[in-house]
C-alpha cells in the first residue's frame, strides 16, 4: 500500500483490478488522462476526470464518497497521483500500475 500522512491506496496487478473491480458492487472505473487519450481506447465502462486539468478536483468534488475507485492512466504515473489526491480527500482507491498499457482485458474505442 502507498500512503501519505493520513490517506492510504492499494496497487493492484492487472488481474486483481480486474477481480476486484467486478466483485465490487459500488465500483467506478476512473480513467485520468486526458480526453484524447481516452478517446483513443478505454477499458470498458470508465469515466474520465483528466488529472492534470484545472478542474480536476471540482470534479473529484462531483463524486460519491461511498463508491469505490479503481483508477488508470497510461502508464501508472498520473494515476498514482490521482490516488494519493483521491486517498488524502477520503475516497475509496486502487490504482492500476503499469496503467492501461499493463491492462488485459478488453479495451474499447470510439
Amino acid at each position: 500500500m502507498e500512503k501519505t500522512e493520513n490517506a492510504i491506496y492499494q496497487d493492484l496487478s492487472s488481474r486483481e483490478f480486474q477481480a476486484k473491480l467486478s466483485s465490487t458492487a459500488n465500483g467506478v472505473l476512473l480513467d485520468v488522462r486526458t480526453e484524447q487519450e481516452f478517446n483513443t481506447g478505454r477499458i470498458p465502462n470508465a469515466i474520465n476526470i483528466d488529472v492534470m486539468s484545472s478542474t480536476f478536483y471540482d470534479e473529484l468534488a462531483t463524486l460519491d464518497k461511498t463508491k469505490t475507485y479503481f483508477v488508470y492512466c497510461r502508464s501508472g504515473g498520473r494515476s498514482m497521483q490521482a490516488c494519493l489526491s483521491m486517498a488524502d480527500l477520503g475516497f475509496t482507491v486502487f490504482n492500476l500500475p503499469g496503467g492501461i498499457s499493463h491492462w488485459t482485458g478488453d479495451i474499447e474505442t470510439v
